[in-house]
């Protein structure tokens, strides 16, 4: 038999491109939620309903009406009248009016009429039990977590290339998801050769040269660890046919296939011209070490005949990705971790793993006084020299996206006060595979940004309002601020791209209360949903509710009081017309794109420009960069 000789090693590189070439791929599955944990999305997922669904109740106490209590103290507190009581899981049965209040519970359904509560311990009960007495004044949405607080219908929940981790499977569990768009798990089939392996648990014959089969183990770990589907076979001996019928096997069922053993240049070692001859060897040798013994190429499966004997290979379109590893443990790890590990992950969707714990500076100051050892969720980004920072991530204990944006976790001891800006800080990471964003962005809710942000790369997205975002900006923490409507004050930034969106008044289909602009709101006897004062949108309604209080002659707090619910605003874009569709009101402060996708009637206000602007110590970061390509790429937005 003729020996096979290294001759003309390929480079790590060429070597690296030889396997990008097998293009290994392992499609698109649906997978059920309980089996989520780990696989990657390949869509956007956007929530199908408000978490919380209703208006609910934060604390043990009273249900009212907030202007109840305006007033109210420990000197002269408000005497209301005590109507009935409301417990978690129950449909309440009262109705709240002018003068009353209901006991209510921890996480309980707020009754219709009531706008805010007062928690127990701020009250006293009438020694009759038909009264109650209340020590504070509240304002409305007071101890009230309003139905879409947490993720509000409509709103992005996890985009394309997520990696689902325990934190997102509450979140998408708390959205009544219960199956999921993945990547499919590359299929590996795992072949070791040598007549001297034995399976472990058989008895070895040490005289014979006996040893037990290491590499199908380890490296079936690592095809798990790496995303993949480990699939053993039995080992195949030195003799070619034997050889052959079990590669082809495993070619024919999976989407890779990995040898170790037989790919040395000795005259007994033949796997490469099992492949030369059933399939294709792009490459044979690697200077590297360990592990020069190395082949990449592809393994063709042969088709029966009609009658049973086997025909031609069929076309390399239906042949298995093939790397031959050494038969050495420790050369075959080391291989498998640089060379192929990478590949599968990619296949998988699965980012490069890191270590579980990262050091970075704290983007910002972050004060804490409470004397309690504090476990601060926080979010990891890269500034533009590429440094750590690392910044708090905490929207209650309440909210699902606290966790669901954050990377890991910051212990701080309970002597600390503060975190100064730029100190040193210990993170760790939830998983270790966790990475910085390759974009941070922060602002308003909006869905061409939306769509924009699914051609990038694991971006990460915080929707705050357009005031927070530029608060942000200046703080330093974000890549980019996404901000609407008018700004009142200018900050140090480099706008990237800007597009307008129609803004108006959303009502219900077919528009029965014939809603036509603000002066209906005005002048007739309509409840309206507003956005919360962080909102580009609230702000030009603000504007516009000025213009007309200017043309009528009056205050601009007249015309708002006599809007009945401009002050009591929710968080998402959706969220009003959410409102409206289940008859909560006539009508919602919302944009014309998501009236069109929700069947809604809509009256025009006005537009609003939306403006994308960078950190300018950022400008040259590769997911800022990244974002400047799509927005050029973007027909609705014009860049700089």
């Amino acid at each position: 038999m003729d020996r096979k000789e290294f001759r003309d090693l390929a480079s790590p590189a060429e070597a690296r491109e030889a396997i990008d070439s097998l293009s290994l791929t392992a499609g698109v599955e649906r997978v059920p939620l309980e089996e989520a944990r780990g696989r990657v999305l390949v869509a956007r997922l956007d929530a199908e309903l408000d978490v919380p669904g209703f208006d609910r109740a934060t604390l043990d106490g009273y249900a009212l009406r907030a202007r109840d209590t305006f007033g109210a103290d420990e000197a002269d507190p408000a005497r209301l009248e005590l109507v009935g009581e409301v417990h978690a899981g129950e449909e309440p049965e009262v109705e709240l009016e002018d003068g009353q209040a209901a006991e209510i519970s921890t996480g309980a359904v707020m009754p219709d009429g009531a706008d805010a509560m007062v928690p127990v311990e701020r009250t006293d009960t009438a020694a009759d039990g038909d009264e109650v007495l209340i020590r504070t004044s509240v304002a409305p949405g007071d101890n009230v977590m309003f139905a879409g607080a947490d993720v509000a219908a409509g709103e992005r929940a996890l985009g394309p290339g997520t990696r689902i981790t325990p934190r997102d499977i509450g979140l998408l569990s708390a959205l009544g998801i219960d199956e999921v768009p993945v990547r499919g798990r590359p299929k590996v089939g795992i072949v070791s050769t040598g007549d001297e392996l034995v399976r472990p648990g058989e008895d070895v014959d040490s005289d014979r040269g006996e040893i037990y089969d290491v590499n199908s183990y380890t490296i079936a770990a690592g095809v798990e660890d790496a995303g993949g589907e480990a699939v053993l076979y039995p080992h195949a001996g030195d003799e070619q046919d034997e050889m052959e019928r079990i590669l082809r096997e495993a070619a024919a069922e999976c989407d890779l296939v990995l040898s170790s053993g037989s790919t040395s240049a000795s005259a007994v070692d033949v796997i490469y011209r099992v492949i030369e001859e059933q399939g294709e060897l792009l490459l044979h040798g690697v200077s590297v070490k360990p592990g020069k013994p190395m082949l990449v190429g592809r393994l063709g499966v042969s088709e029966p005949r009609s009658d049973g004997s086997e025909g031609e290979r069929r076309s390399s379109s239906g042949d298995s990705a093939y790397v031959g590893l050494p038969g050495y443990p420790v050369s075959a790890m080391m291989v498998f971790r640089t060379f192929v590990a990478p590949a599968i992950r990619e296949a998988a969707g699965i980012p490069e793993p890191k270590a579980t714990t990262v050091t970075g500076r704290m983007a910002r100051e972050e004060r804490y006084g409470e004397g309690r050892m504090r476990l601060m969720p926080v979010g990891l980004v890269t500034d533009g020299d590429g440094d750590t920072l690392v910044y708090p991530v905490d929207k209650g204990s309440g909210a699902t996206t606290s966790l669901a944006e954050a990377d890991g976790v910051v212990e701080v001891p309970p002597e600390t006060d503060y975190l100064e800006n730029g100190e040193s800080v210990d993170v760790r990471l939830f998983s270790p595979d966790v990475r910085p964003p390759t974009l941070l962005g922060v602002g308003e809710d909006d869905p061409t940004l939306n769509r924009l942000l699914d051609r990038l790369e694991h971006p990460r997205y915080l929707s705050v309002g357009s005031r927070p975002a530029l608060r942000r900006l200046r703080e330093g923490v974000p890549d980019v601020a996404v901000v609407a409507g008018p700004i009142d004050r200018e900050v140090d930034a480099v706008e990237l791209g800007r597009w307008e969106r129609e803004w108006g008044l959303i009502a219900r289909a077919g528009n029965p209360k014939e809603i036509e602009d603000l002066d209906d709101l005005i002048d007739r006897d309509l409840r309206f949903v507003n956005r919360t004062t962080d909102s580009g949108l609230r702000t030009s309604l603000g504007a516009a509710a000025a213009e007309i209080a200017e043309d009528r002659g009056v205050d601009r707090r007249e015309i708002v009081d006599a809007i009945d619910g401009f002050d009591l605003g929710l968080r998402a874009h959706e969220s009003p017309a959410r409102k409206v569709i289940a008859g909560d009101a006539d009508a919602g402060l919302g944009l014309r794109e998501t009236a069109e996708r929700l069947d809604l009637a809509f009256a025009p206000v006005g537009t609003q420009p939306v403006r994308i602007v960078a950190n300018p110590d950022r400008t040259d970061k590769d997911g800022v960069r990244d974002l400047e390509r799509v927005l050029a790429d973007a027909d609705e937005v014009a860049t700089r």
